[in-house]
């Protein structure tokens, strides 16, 4: 919906919480299977998209449910993506949106997305990457968002083939960007997770497994949740 990623980036420019990113090893930005949902907050746009840990298939991961609805969990962060450049998660979703259309506002609803968001001193300059679960986009395939530019639809699933099953996800952020955006990066300033039918006005179930930012390269290792 209109002002979803100006009130997104809003949030993340009142207080920035780095991540400790000294430590060694993979950057644990969403640890739901410990279930910890420390310093996730909710943001509503339209309504309340419901979310819950869960267990599922022996592990605990994170439930949205979205009626006619829209909000997103969002995690600060402080992360240069240079060092950290490694998007990884996993999930799942029941079904997809079938009156999902990237072209039109009226249709800009995904079963399952993944924000990664870079602001900057002004929101005009701010930008954002979506990963997403599409209907119809074409897999890897990328769109500007109806509602702004600056921010990028990136389809990492497409269709329902995969409906019902876990699907484990890699990206990388910084080669995304500079492809995107024709531009370097600034820091990441949140991560985010959403789940939305505000537009189409449909209900939808999905599930999100942990999320890491990874340096490169790094061993790849089957996950879950």
């Amino acid at each position: 919906m209109r002002l979803r990623l100006v009130a997104i980036t809003a949030a993340i420019c009142l207080i920035l919480i780095p991540l400790a990113i000294l430590a060694a090893g993979p950057l644990h930005v969403g640890s739901f299977s410990t279930g910890d949902l420390s310093g996730w907050s909710d943001k509503p746009f339209k309504g309340k998209t419901d979310y819950s840990l869960v267990e599922d298939s022996g592990h605990t991961v994170l439930k949205a449910h979205s009626s006619k609805a829209a909000s997103g969990l969002i995690k600060k962060v402080s992360v240069d993506p240079r060092r950290f450049p490694l998007l990884r998660w996993s999930w799942k979703v029941e079904k997809i949106i079938q009156k999902e259309d990237i072209a039109k506002k009226g249709g800009d609803d995904f079963a399952a997305r993944v924000y990664v968001v870079f602001p900057r001193t002004f929101f005009w300059r701010m930008r954002a990457i979506n990963y997403v679960w599409s209907a119809k986009m074409t897999k890897g395939s990328f769109a500007p968002s109806p509602y702004t530019k600056n921010a990028m639809i990136v389809a990492v699933e497409s269709g329902s083939d995969k409906v019902g099953s876990w699907v484990n996800e890699e990206r990388n952020i910084l080669d995304d960007y500079r492809k995107l955006f024709g531009e370097e990066p600034p820091e990441i300033g949140a991560v985010a997770v959403m789940t939305d039918t505000d537009d189409t006005r449909e209900d939808i179930t999905a599930y999100y497994g942990d999320i890491f930012l990874e340096d490169n390269p790094a061993p790849k290792t089957a996950r879950t949740q």
